[in-house]
């Protein structure tokens, strides 16, 4: 998708966006913008993916549900 838009945003908006794209040494709002939407997936896909984290232990030979 290529086609440019217009985002109508406070002054205050405006200002934390371009502090932030210095801090991301980021060339233009867009490319900050599309970093923080990148930050945003990445984080949402490990909270989903690993929301057994620190639950889950290694299986034991009574975990098999085996007669033997």
């Amino acid at each position: 998708m290529s086609a440019a838009g217009t985002v109508k945003v406070s002054r205050k908006t405006l200002l934390e966006l371009e502090k932030l794209r210095k801090e991301l040494n980021a060339k233009s709002l867009d490319h900050a913008i599309r970093a923080l939407l990148k930050r945003y997936r990445v984080r949402a896909l490990r909270e989903a993916l690993g929301s057994d984290k620190g639950r889950i232990r290694p299986f034991t030979e009574d975990d098999r549900g085996e007669d033997r």
